[in-house]
């Protein structure tokens, strides 16, 4: 693509050097850099990439989109100066891939928990309809059938619009996408034209980043605020700022809700640990997911399907066939007869969501042992709210490391336990090995118990320190299920 037409589209405040040239490729990280490529230079929370524009132009850059020039101008490259090089980038993308996301019908799934299970269960739901469908979540990137390794949440904006352009190429008439909060502020999703866009909820989370619930919120907020006036935006009434992430949209508006008066009102009929019934719009259909979240889930996920064509009669009927997401309410059993969840829930809202769950549905008798940590280099305020949910919400808890990353482990143990009460102190333990937390659960479990191990669920590694290592919460359980004979 000649770099005119990207130009065109990210309103340059300067150019510098001869705009007529061929681009091969968008780049945003130096290291990907190759001949040809349009290397966007964004300034970073870790490193300012303005610093590695010399190392794109070395490798062969033909343009560079930035906001400052470098000191050093390379004869034979054009510069571009934009007021936002993080806009810049998506707009460029969008532009070298030829608007893929106009192509399909793009829906973006936001809020603190439950966009996973709400995007992967729509690909799933559409994939049954008939369709070629794309899938960007936490968990993996699907481009139809093609899995791909999911980096992060989103994506940058260019390996997006490259997944788009893939999808499209395959014949997709669908994408799920799941839009984190750091991808709205950082303009992952600009240039992208979504069809539809969902609003789970919105708790404690992520304040590492945003400083303040507020600007979290307003971070969530910015995402319907630019949804075109052809597309929908379908949110959670129950949620006391479901009406506030929709306020300002040109979107359409339509709501759903377990509580309150709504588009799509959804009422649990029957609740099992296997499944639940539940009744929305009048139309009963049973769901294999269990717990008032998911209920808020599949209503999103019916509401949407219909919101975008799908007839009622097929979309019941494929999501009482559907299956749970991976590391969301997960079942290991032993062959002794107890029961381990294996759920994600990262958040102080999430897991006592979890909780309360498996408190409502357990039998008279059974405990409740949950193992929980809590991240390193992440939102420290959550840590000891997190250990006082377990401690309400449990019989027995052990608190444990999760990707403790550059952190000491006790350290962030030590941040845990001081949110737990002394009288629930006597039954929590504190063990920094998650692997010897697991075990130490399984041991303390009798025949009939439930053990809920949280907060890493899909992932199948640790971060100590630098280094990854291999760990999954569900293979560790088999394991030790297996070693103790329980």
């Amino acid at each position: 693509m000649n770099f005119t037409k990207i130009l065109e589209q990210i309103s340059a405040l300067e150019v510098r050097g001869n705009a007529d040239v061929e681009v091969t490729s968008v780049c945003i990280n130096s290291r990907e850099a190759g001949k040809g490529c349009c290397f966007v230079a964004l300034k970073g929370t870790q490193a300012d990439g303005h610093a590695f524009i010399p190392d794109a132009v070395s490798k062969g850059a033909a343009a560079v989109i930035c906001q400052e020039l470098p000191d050093t101008i390379a004869p034979n490259v054009c510069y571009a100066v934009a007021k936002s090089s993080d806009s810049a980038a998506g707009l460029a993308a969008a532009a070298f891939y030829g608007n893929p996301s106009q192509k399909l019908k793009l829906v973006g799934v936001t809020g603190t928990n439950g966009k996973t299970t709400t995007a992967t269960l729509l690909y799933h739901l559409f994939k049954a309809l008939g369709y070629k469908v794309g899938l960007i979540s936490t968990v993996v990137y699907l481009i139809d059938d093609e899995r791909v390794e999911a980096t992060h949440t989103t994506p940058d904006a260019a390996a997006i619009n490259s997944m788009l352009h893939k999808m499209v190429e395959r014949g997709c008439a669908y994408c799920f996408m799941e839009v984190s909060s750091h991808a709205i502020v950082q303009r992952r999703v600009e240039g992208l034209r979504f069809a539809g866009g969902i609003f789970s909820n919105i708790t404690h989370d992520h304040l590492d980043y945003h400083r303040t619930f507020e600007e979290y919120i307003k971070a969530k907020k910015t995402f319907f605020d630019e949804l075109p006036k052809e597309a929908f935006a379908l949110t959670n009434a129950d949620d006391r700022n479901g009406r506030v992430m929709v306020q300002n949209t040109k979107a359409q508006v339509k709501t759903y809700a377990l509580r309150t008066l709504a588009d799509f009102k959804c009422r649990i009929v029957e609740q099992r640990l296997d499944g639940m019934l539940l009744d929305v719009n009048g139309t009963e259909l049973w769901t294999r997911l269990i717990g008032d979240f998911n209920a808020y889930n599949v209503s999103a996920i019916y509401g949407a399907a219909i919101l975008l064509g799908a007839p009622h009669d097929e979309v019941a009927r494929i999501i009482s066939a559907l299956g749970a997401v991976a590391g969301r309410f997960e079942y290991v059993r032993s062959e002794g007869g107890i029961t381990a969840i294996v759920d994600y829930a990262h958040t102080p809202d999430a897991l006592k969501n979890v909780l309360s769950t498996i408190n409502r549905l357990r039998r008279s008798g059974q405990k409740i042992i949950t193992v929980v940590g809590c991240g390193g280099d992440r939102d420290r305020t959550k840590r000891p709210i997190m250990a006082r949910e377990a401690a309400e919400n449990s019989d027995r808890v052990i608190l444990t490391s999760d990707n403790p990353r550059s952190e000491d482990p006790e350290a962030i143990l030590a941040e845990m336990y001081a949110g737990v009460s002394d009288e629930a102190r006597r039954k929590t333990l504190t063990i920094a090995g998650r692997r010897d937390a697991i075990k130490a659960a399984v041991m303390l479990a009798e025949k009939d118990d439930l053990i809920l191990v949280a907060g890493k669920g899909h992932e199948n590694y640790q971060i100590i320190g630098t280094k990854k290592f291999h760990f999954d919460d569900k293979e560790t359980l088999q394991a030790v299920f297996a070693e103790v004979g329980r």
